[in-house]
């Protein structure tokens, strides 16, 4: 196995599917069932999923609203999903499913706490941070990499929906983009491409944190990538040139 433990950074959208807002059962369900496959490898899983289907704070201006005020919207966007994710897990046979909060909730979930997290997933539990990291102004990039190097994951699985990686150009404007199969930290930094957040990028190079891009939709290829299969767009310090897909 290449990857004993890994967080997994889910998008609101990847939660609704092809409508991109509110709720999908089928989008649900094909998450549940690609987490259980790397669950069945016994590799240890926390998931940080965002909220975007629900409220996205940075569209405070249209809904007449303060930032921050929208953004502790957002943050409780995270948790509906995550609570959804949990109830989904639990209904196909998990019985150690848990959310972890960064702003308190206690009736639902648990508040984040380092040690506490990895105590769970040391007794095989499934974990899922939501709440972002309790402030406003950021995306979920930055905590999914946050909780990722806290935990001491091996690496970061970056969920796309719709996007089988990264390209060098946007694929749904131009039909000659080409995707990359590895990744240089700098390489990304230096052409600005749409990986995720950059302050989450620049603090996943900060700490050698290995990423994986891939797209959600397609069946098996979370576990495929713990197994060590190369799937979507590798990203890490071990790459010191791009390479590109050799049929783009």
């Amino acid at each position: 196995m290449k990857y004993n433990r890994v967080v997994i950074k889910l998008s609101g959208q990847a939660m609704a599917g092809d409508d991109g807002f509110g709720f999908s059962a089928p989008a649900l369900t094909h998450l549940a069932s690609q987490i259980q496959q790397v669950r069945a490898l016994g590799v240890q899983i926390a998931v940080v999923v965002g909220g975007g289907n629900v409220f996205r704070g940075n569209r405070s201006d249209s809904w007449g609203i303060d930032r921050v005020e929208a953004d502790n919207i957002g943050m409780l966007g995270t948790v509906i999903n995550s609570l959804l994710l949990r109830g989904k897990l639990s209904a196909g046979g998990e019985d150690n499913v848990r959310v972890m909060t960064a702003i308190p909730i206690n009736a639902v979930a648990e508040p984040f706490l380092r040690l506490r997290a990895k105590r769970h997933l040391d007794k095989d539990a499934i974990l899922i941070f939501s709440g972002g990291n309790g402030q406003p102004f950021i995306t979920t990039d930055y905590p999914s990499v946050q909780r990722a190097l806290e935990i001491g994951a091996d690496a970061l699985l970056v969920a796309k929906h719709g996007v089988d990686g990264v390209y060098d150009t946007d694929p749904r404007k131009d039909s000659d983009a080409r995707r990359y199969e590895r990744l240089p930290y700098d390489e990304v930094l230096s052409r600005r491409l749409a990986v995720m957040d950059q302050t989450a990028f620049i603090l996943a190079r900060d700490h050698g944190l290995p990423l994986h891009v891939f797209d959600i939709e397609k069946d098996g290829l979370m576990a495929a990538i713990c197994r060590g299969e190369h799937h979507g767009t590798e990203i890490n310090s071990d790459i010191v040139e791009p390479e590109f897909a050799q049929d783009a």
